[in-house]
């Protein structure tokens, strides 16, 4: 391994070209859902932004103070056939169902861990699958969904990074994974945040959401929403490996919760297990992280950071993590690796993970040890992987 890298200075954001943004939203097309109707022909409400939905009604002739009525009852109430909406008349119930449908992904499988963790796979319309995992902390717990069909990045340690990307996940399958863990704990109408199970959602499932910003987006604004679903922001984790351009616009529309997948502290480690670090390395990552808006104490940058054996776990390169996040207002999720069949690494040892928490820990960093739930299920961090891997119609240009 190379010497540990000496200090960068930060990167403007200026140098970050609205060319590179553009090349990152044009990659996103090529691999678009397909259009969200159903096999009639019928639009999907669900993913709609809410000015969308008004057009819609507005479309065939209703008023707009239908799309409020209609946002209520699909994401406050959970409705999933417009004749549940009783606040609306059954002559209009049945001109919405001619036209529209409300979708949702549909459970394949459902699994629940020995420590509580729930995970389930999800079809969707066309056939493809997702991952979405509910992971319970005493009397709440976070959703971890999916943003796309397999992965681009091929990140070593991780069993999603195994699967090529397939396609991008809509908004409405995005937030709809959310929603599918709602029915399955029939938490209905959306409780208040105190009285909430299903009380967080991480960004963290497969797929890199920054190579799927708008779909993300929309999804996340739809939770966001105080009359549908209502999670505050601060309950919202997007989690991403570091497309740095897209961070910025991240934090200046959403605001959410940022994890910062990182598990390496040289460019030349970080290149081979994370290999987006060749396009945006560390020093450009860091600087992203400075300019993030809202980072404070009180809402710190996670960064994870897996544990692998004789890989990235000495003293000298947890003294090095110190020295990149100075200043930062950071936590540092120490995650033991999770083996998956055919996986090259081995998790550290107990004792080099306690001592590496500890230099963390002393220096001031906050530096949780994660514990594993749901590997009996293949539930845990990296290993959610599924068998949708089918061929695609457009071979992806150079990044």
């Amino acid at each position: 391994m190379n010497a540990i890298l000496p200090s960068a200075a930060p990167i403007a954001a200026e140098t970050l070209t609205e060319g590179e943004r553009a090349r990152i939203l044009a990659k996103s097309a090529i691999f678009a859902p397909p259009a969200q109707v159903d096999e009639s022909g019928r639009r999907d409400l669900v993913g709609l932004t809410r000015e969308e939905l008004t057009e819609a009604v507005v479309g065939f002739g209703e008023k707009p103070f239908r799309a409020k009525q209609i946002w209520h009852w699909i994401y406050h109430q959970g409705a999933r056939d417009f004749a549940q909406m009783s606040s609306i008349a059954r002559p209009m119930q049945a001109k919405l169902a001619e036209r529209f449908t409300i979708g949702r992904p549909g459970v394949t499988t459902e699994q629940t861990s020995t420590d509580g963790t729930r995970k389930w796979l999800l079809r969707m319309r066309d056939g493809q699958q997702v991952e979405t995992v509910y992971i319970p902390d005493d009397d709440r717990g976070a959703v971890c969904i999916s943003t796309q069909v397999g992965c681009t990045l091929s990140c070593r340690f991780c069993h999603t990074g195994t699967q090529r990307l397939v396609r991008n996940l809509s908004a409405g399958e995005i937030v709809g994974q959310f929603m599918a863990a709602r029915d399955s704990y029939g938490e209905w109408p959306s409780p208040q945040s105190e009285t909430r199970l299903l009380s967080n959602i991480v960004v963290m499932g497969m797929g890199e959401p920054l190579y799927n910003y708008e779909a993300v987006a929309a999804a996340l604004k739809i939770a966001m929403d105080g009359e549908g679903i209502g999670l505050s922001r601060r309950r919202i984790t997007l989690s991403t490996s570091g497309v740095v351009p897209m961070m910025d616009r991240a934090g200046a529309e959403l605001g959410v919760n940022l994890a910062v997948s990182l598990h390496a502290v040289t460019n030349e480690l970080r290149d081979e297990i994370v290999p987006l670090n060749r396009k945006y390395p560390i020093a450009e990552l860091i600087a992203a992280c400075r300019r993030y808006p809202g980072a404070s104490n009180a809402r710190r940058i996670t960064f994870e950071y897996v544990m692998l054996d004789g890989v990235n776990d000495s003293d000298a390169e947890a003294r090095e993590l110190v020295r990149l996040l100075d200043g930062l207002p950071a936590k540092v999720n120490l995650i033991p690796f999770n083996p998956w069949p055919g996986s090259p690494y081995a998790t550290s040892k107990r004792a080099r993970i306690e001592r590496f928490a500890a230099i963390l820990n002393e220096s001031g960093l906050s530096s949780p040890v994660r514990r594993p739930r749901g590997k009996d299920i293949m539930a845990a961090c990296g290993q959610l992987k599924t068998e949708s891997e089918r061929a695609r119609k457009t071979a992806a240009p150079a990044a």
